[in-house]
């Protein structure tokens, strides 16, 4: 899972004056960049597997600069007004706020607060479902300067006015958005309550993404299901008051792709009883699963780690997008320890085209999961990635 905003206006970070020269610069330096042409930005084989540590909160809330790559990651369902009402109502909008952070190849003892030894993209997406259609924005910067940053002491990573950042609550997490893209004409501001302990993908956190018999491909993975969603969206204008249901994912690591493959499919679901389902595969350009896994945690808390072997996805209907003729299949039926399921995208058209920013066209969109008889019993985020061209990280 990894945009048109350019830290413009930003004499500091790019070192010119007026903002069509910060553009053309920055895309200059991204250009002579190692990842532009495809090589590896971080070369050597990951260390064989030692027990991995613990995770300790709040400390891991925040960044991992060591980590190639990480990534807070914010979707969910968004319901008209504020006041609590019966989950049975019909959501008028899909979110995704997320923050990516990549460690580049400049040496971390470089003195020069110029030099870009991290950067900062974001993405934020708004899923119109009544007017059946995607709006987006993305950034990017380095770190430093007060533009761009990534607490490494708890999430609180802000670029220019868009954040996100996390708070002890009485139950928890207090997670605060904020996002404003007048570009695409909207904006959020949320706050997102746990109501649910942190759950732990895979091994206590530690996610295989391929076979342990060689150098194993790995991240450290957690994820916040069940998130209360209260606060404001503004669209077209208007602010309206919003309440709904969100999933936060943080991950970092510094491969996520074992060989041979190109992308994935990933589900997260948060279920109306109250349990949280994860499911991915990790996928050749033939469509081949290289790897598959996921989890399923009950209202009870009882928890349950799949097997790669335990994971099929099998797709059905499929949309080609018009803009970049990528083929998506928008509905599937996924098998798990946890049952056979029906995935169904509420809107096909949720295809974002981030090649200005992370460099990727993928697809990331609300959908429902129904059981077998038909009926709805979650929602959540089906993501795409590797469709419209194989997936670099």
């Amino acid at each position: 899972m990894l945009w048109n905003m350019f830290s413009r206006n930003d004499p500091a970070l790019i070192g010119a004056t007026s903002a069509d020269s910060h553009r053309r610069r920055l895309l200059r330096w991204m250009a002579a960049a190692p990842w532009a042409a495809g090589a590896p930005v971080f070369a050597g084989p990951l260390p064989q597997r030692q027990t991995p540590r613990a995770l300790v909160f709040p400390t891991d809330h925040g960044a991992h600069e060591a980590s190639r790559i990480e990534w807070w990651y914010v979707t969910g369902e968004l319901h008209a007004g504020a006041a609590s009402t019966a989950r049975t109502d019909e959501p008028t909008h899909g979110f995704q706020i997320t923050f990516f952070r990549s460690r580049t190849e400049v040496d971390a003892d470089q003195p020069s607060r110029f030099a870009a030894k991290q950067l900062l993209f974001a993405h934020a997406a708004l899923s119109d479902l009544k007017a059946g259609r995607l709006l987006h924005d993305q950034r990017i910067a380095r770190t430093g300067f007060g533009i761009a940053k990534a607490g490494s002491d708890d999430t609180a990573i802000a670029l220019r006015d868009w954040r996100l950042e996390r708070q002890d609550a009485a139950e928890g997490s207090r997670y605060e958005a904020r996002v404003r893209s007048d570009s695409a004409g909207f904006a959020f501001d949320f706050n997102l309550n746990t109501t649910q302990s942190v759950l732990l993908q895979g091994d206590a956190g530690y996610s295989l993404k391929g076979p342990q018999h060689t150098d194993p491909t790995f991240s450290r993975y957690y994820t916040q299901p069940q998130l209360a969603v209260s606060g404001r969206l503004t669209h077209k204008g208007t602010a309206l008051p919003v309440r709904g249901t969100a999933w936060l994912d943080h991950e970092w690591s510094d491969s996520l792709l074992p060989p041979g493959a190109v992308g994935w499919d990933w589900i997260g679901m948060n279920l109306a009883d109250g349990s949280a389902l994860t499911a991915f595969r990790l996928r050749a350009a033939n469509g081949r699963t290289v790897y598959a896994g996921g989890s399923l945690r009950s209202a009870n808390g009882a928890f349950r780690n799949f097997a790669a072997d335990e994971v099929s996805f099998t797709p059905h209907r499929v949309w080609t997008s018009p803009a970049s003729q990528a083929k998506y299949p928008v509905e599937w039926t996924l098998q798990t320890p946890a049952g056979r399921h029906r995935i169904v995208a509420l809107l096909d058209a949720q295809e974002l085209d981030s090649r200005q920013s992370t460099g990727t066209i993928y697809w990331e969109g609300l959908s429902e999961l129904r059981d077998e008889q038909g009926q709805r019993i979650g929602r959540g985020y089906l993501e795409m990635t590797g469709y419209a061209g194989a997936l670099r990280l």
